[in-house]
């Protein structure tokens, strides 16, 4: 999200030239702002390509909206402004198989077992029945599409909770309950105290101060700090109820949409009056409101139009580095059979040649000529020698991955207990994917770990006030002497029931008296 209106993310706009009339220019505060020469020299090119006012929305007008159509293929012309419909998943009912199937022969021992199949197929050069490979060949596939149709509809689920998540959208001349799938550009949204921001929506007003609302953009940059947004004073002074909400016909014309989350530039026409916007202005998608009681938002960008998911991109196929090792050796393997092949095809080749000379009589045995017999046997060679890529490893692999997966579900150390949530492994592999994190790299300490002390125990003027002194220690032990344990364990906690003391956190103020010893209370106070 970056920083607060005024300090340094968002920059007001001017107005720009009169030969460039509608449009706004951007106009850096401080030269902290500039960056390096490559990086200015992208971001005005991508400005360039964007800054042109071509998107127009106007508030509480689907069918205005709806009339802007944008070309795709020769006539084919579609809606220009998309749905608030998200859908992350890879696969639908039809695409499922050929786009698996493709997928799973992008992989290089997929191909040479295929080719393998192939060649078994051929009465001439077959030395092994087809199905003795093809069997094998099909469970693997089936391995591999099952898991990626469990991962895949685990997709499906969390779109659609997703989509289905209720807001209030203003219809008529008062707020109802919809769900996000329903959001369309231009659209008035309600939003309140904890709510996550459904779309890239201009903020109208809210219930503080100026019209300033505050969120939490975690999800976004992982920034658990507040920033704040605020609506421009027009709107502010003027949207001060639900029926001039229901009134209200401004238009907005900004940018198109694109990926650059701290940066945005438009213009609100509202009474035949421009004020200019900018991303202080804007409550982007996957935001959280907080400290605001209620806020009115109107849809700018929705769907895959918003910055979130402009920043997502399409889902690419993941391949690991133990995938890519195992191709270049599948690569390895496979030339050094065929190698091997070739001179196994080229001493046959000699020894007929040999044969035939010495034994005559037996000439209508061998009625093709020797290249072409040759060339039979440097195939039935290579199905012979297949076996050096063993298809039962990459069958128990897929085992593994699977069992991998469901250890980390398993695991009670990764168990979160004050809010109960276990490790979940989304998908078979992770463990494989896990082990490529080579570096991991943090601004602060905060990101990776929580700064939270807990009370063990202490030693205060040579009495241990926690737990008991360790059973193993001896009494006669040089510790046991500095510390000046008595014998007597009085002193530790009375009322501790816990079965293991020295995890019976916070039992110092379930002391009675304690607060009150002259050591311990110089101590703690």
């Amino acid at each position: 999200m970056g920083d607060s209106p005024g300090r340094g993310a968002p920059q007001r706009r001017h107005r720009a030239q009169p030969g460039r009339a509608g449009k706004y220019e951007q106009r850096p505060e401080g030269p902290t702002s500039m960056g390096s020469l490559a990086q200015r020299e992208d971001l005005q090119d991508d400005e360039d390509k964007n800054s042109a006012f071509t998107w127009e929305v106007q508030a509480n007008n689907r069918a205005y909206n709806a009339q802007f159509k944008e070309k795709v293929f020769l006539c084919w012309r579609r809606k220009k402004y998309k749905t608030n419909v998200i859908r992350t998943a890879k696969y639908n009912f039809f695409s499922f198989l050929p786009l698996n199937l493709y997928e799973q022969l992008h992989r290089v021992s997929s191909l040479y077992f295929l080719l393998i199949i192939i060649l078994q197929s051929i009465p001439n050069i077959s030395t092994l029945p087809w199905f003795s490979l093809g069997a094998p060949m099909v469970c693997l596939l089936f391995i591999r599409a099952t898991r990626d149709l469990v991962e895949d509809i685990g997709r499906h689920k969390s779109d659609r909770a997703i989509n289905n998540r209720p807001c209030q959208i203003l219809m008529g001349k008062s707020f109802k309950q919809k769900k996000w799938q329903n959001l369309c550009v231009g659209d008035v949204v309600c939003l309140h105290k904890d709510n996550i921001v459904p779309a890239d929506m201009l903020l109208l007003a809210s219930t503080e101060p100026s019209s300033l609302c505050y969120v939490e953009t975690v999800d976004i940059d992982g920034e658990t700090n507040l920033k704040f947004r605020q609506a421009l004073m027009v709107t502010h002074k003027e949207l001060t109820s639900v029926k001039k909400m229901a009134s209200f016909q401004g238009t907005v014309t900004c940018e198109a949409p694109n990926s650059r989350m701290h940066h945005f530039v438009g213009c609100l026409e509202w009474n035949n009056k421009k004020y200019s916007l900018d991303i202080g202005n804007l409550l982007l998608r996957g935001c959280r409101i907080r400290n605001t009681d209620t806020c009115y938002g109107m849809v700018i960008y929705a769907g895959f139009d918003t910055k979130i998911m402009k920043n997502c991109g399409k889902i690419h196929l993941k391949r690991t580095k133990l995938d890519l090792l195992m191709n270049k050796l599948v690569v390895v393997i496979f030339i050094s059979v065929l190698l091997i092949c070739l001179v196994l095809a080229f001493s046959f080749g000699f020894s007929v040649r040999d044969f035939k000379d010495q034994h005559y009589y037996l000439s209508g045995l061998h009625g093709s000529s020797v290249a072409a017999e040759s060339f039979f046997i440097f195939w039935g060679f290579l199905i012979l020698l297949s076996v050096t890529i063993p298809m039962s490893m990459f069958i128990l692999s897929e085992f593994i991955y699977l069992g991998n997966s469901v250890f980390i579900n398993w695991d009670v150390q990764m168990y979160y207990q004050p809010q109960d949530v276990p490790a979940k492994a989304r998908s078979t592999s992770l463990n494989d994917h896990l082990g490529q994190v080579e570096y991991i790299f943090s601004d602060k300490t905060g990101t990776l770990t929580q700064n939270i002390l807990t009370f063990n125990k202490c030693c205060i003027n040579g009495r241990v006030y926690g737990a008991a002194p360790t059973p193993e220690l001896p009494a006669g032990s040089s510790v046991s002497k500095e510390l000046r344990v008595p014998k007597n364990q009085s002193h530790v906690w009375p009322h501790a029931q816990h079965p293991r003391p020295n995890q019976n956190q916070g039992t110092v103020a379930r002391w009675p008296g304690f607060f009150f010893r002259g050591p311990a209370n110089v101590f703690f106070f």
